[in-house]
């Protein structure tokens, strides 16, 4: 998964995201197969928060099942990082009650490698994510390869998130779109009252998550 010898290396800061699917040994082949479609479909529309400067082409997350259970998708903004792992975290556990994955995340410098995929890229956030994913210990589920502040954050993230039911991850879901939508939107969305969504968003404790990625994300915009 993190072989050399690749044409695409990136200048600048990345985000790498690698996960893979908690207690997947109790999975029918039916449900594993359901669970890497909602993963999928999730990048794919986290690959929508990305735009190339000056146009409309959006910047894809290359999602990439890998040992048997886990997944890895990687982000040109790394600002979205946090939003991302809980956008995955909310677009699994939407579709089934009992779906859950870990996700560890870090940032920096990486080569994308040959394909549309990541089997062939490398580097150091390559690594760093995966040694995460690799060394995270129970009860742990969600963790930021490099610690600190952002860590911590993280580590909350997880702990507020790890409790989620199915109707509180899909109206979180709706929510994490970086343009913003209105409850009402996301309402009309889920064909549910606004009155649902508020519930499913207080009971989720998306009020403080929001905002912490808001807090992260114009501190990253303020360094740049």
């Amino acid at each position: 998964m993190f072989s050399a010898g690749s044409n695409h290396t990136i200048s600048s800061q990345i985000a790498v995201l690698s996960g893979d699917l908690i207690d997947s040994k109790r999975l029918s082949h039916a449900e594993l197969e359901e669970a890497f479609a909602a993963l999928e479909n999730a990048a794919l529309e986290i690959s929508f928060w990305q735009k190339h400067e000056g146009h409309d082409r959006t910047v894809a997350t290359r999602f990439t099942r890998n040992r048997g259970d886990g997944w890895q998708i990687y982000l040109a903004k790394p600002t979205f990082a946090l939003r991302a792992a809980l956008y995955m975290r909310a677009a699994l556990l939407a579709e089934g009650s009992t779906l859950r994955t870990r996700i560890a995340i870090a940032e920096g410098k990486g080569d994308l490698g040959r394909g549309s995929d990541l089997n062939s890229a490398g580097g150091p956030v390559f690594v760093a994510s995966g040694g995460a994913l690799d060394n995270m210990k129970p009860p742990v589920t969600m963790a930021h390869a490099t610690g600190g502040a952002l860590g911590a954050c993280v580590r909350l993230a997880d702990h507020i998130s790890d409790d989620w039911t199915q109707a509180q991850a899909r109206a979180v879901r709706g929510m994490l779109w970086p343009r913003k939508p209105t409850r009402s939107e996301v309402a009309e969305s889920l064909a549910i009252s606004r009155q649902a969504v508020e519930q499913s968003l207080n009971a989720a404790g998306f009020g403080a998550l929001a905002d912490a990625m808001a807090q992260i994300e114009i501190a990253a915009h303020d360094a740049s």
